[in-house]
């Protein structure tokens, strides 16, 4: 079962997140998970991981602000739209894990929900036992990033007639897409809705622009080398997160495991959720026995890292 969950997050903002759980039962103090999706996703895109990841711990997955549904914030006074920004964004993720109880929680984020998880991890180390960083970069991407994300998002063939054609537009005939990937296509299919005239996305574009903004600037090395607890960095072959960044990122942390995922891009989760679930759960088994001074490991279905 799925339980809604309100929380309170920064500035008042109302978020939802959601507890999968086997049934119906006294108040639940196995080990904590909080899972956090990238810009546009939502707690949903994780159903597939947290369907076997309740089998053994607490799972909760968070609706982040201005996605699923939780609140779009407003923008401030002179149009200064200050509650997407990224320090927002780590507020409420450690609003949910002390509202809930979370703690020590492992954190699991993909895309911008993992740099989520590293920012609280180095900020609040008294509320994290462990992290997951799924295919994002610490690196800084740039203007040009920014605007490409702008051009693309202009030119989405908006309102599709159904989810189906969603589903095709964003696995098959979007440009971007260099071969079909399913994976991309079922995740952009489940964050549109039925509106009147056809199927929208359930976020706003322009908020999503003004949330990668906040981040899309700056290289987050220094607070990726904070991180004391146990970390995998996992990148998809096909992924944004190029295999040198990532062995850069091991190298940075204290306790840093590496894995990447043969044949899948940057959905990895979606693309190969065996894989997925092959290289996270010895991770997951093995937090207890994990100290600052582990050197960088290679998990099961790993390839190993390049000299």
């Amino acid at each position: 079962m799925v339980q809604r969950v309100d929380v309170t997050g920064a500035e008042g903002v109302r978020l939802a997140a959601w507890e999968f759980r086997e049934a119906e039962a006294e108040p639940d103090t196995r080990p904590g998970v909080l899972l956090l999706h990238g810009l546009m996703g939502r707690a949903f895109h994780w159903a597939g991981t947290a369907r076997w990841l309740r089998e053994r711990r607490r799972v909760v997955a968070l609706d982040q602000r201005g996605h699923g549904q939780s609140a779009r914030p407003p923008a401030a006074s002179g149009g200064t739209p200050t509650a997407l920004g990224r320090e927002a964004f780590v507020a409420d993720a450690e609003a949910t894990v002390e509202q809930l109880g979370l703690a020590p929680v492992t954190l699991i984020g993909h895309s911008m929900g993992a740099l989520t998880a590293w920012q609280l991890a180095a900020r609040r180390p008294d509320l994290v036992e462990a992290v997951v960083i799924c295919d994002m970069r610490a690196s800084a991407l740039g203007a040009a990033s920014q605007q490409e994300w702008e051009d693309w998002f202009h030119h989405w063939p908006l309102p599709f007639p159904t989810q189906d054609a969603a589903r095709r537009w964003f696995g098959e005939d979007d440009p971007r897409v260099e071969r079909p990937d399913p994976g991309r296509g079922a995740f952009f299919a489940e964050v549109m809705h039925e509106a009147s005239d056809g199927w929208r996305p359930v976020f706003s574009r322009r908020q999503m622009l003004t949330a990668r903004e906040t981040w899309v600037y700056d290289a987050h090395w220094e607070e990726l080398a904070q991180v004391r607890c146990p970390t995998l960095v996992v990148r998809g072959l096909d992924g944004e997160l190029g295999r040198a960044e990532a062995q850069e990122m091991v190298r940075v942390l204290p306790a840093g495991q590496y894995a990447e995922i043969p044949d899948a891009g940057h959905y990895l989760h979606y693309d190969q959720p065996t894989a997925w679930r092959e290289v996270l759960e010895p991770f997951l088994d093995g937090i207890k026995t994990e100290t600052p001074d582990t050197h960088p490991t290679h998990l099961p279905r790993s390839r190993p890292m390049p000299e």
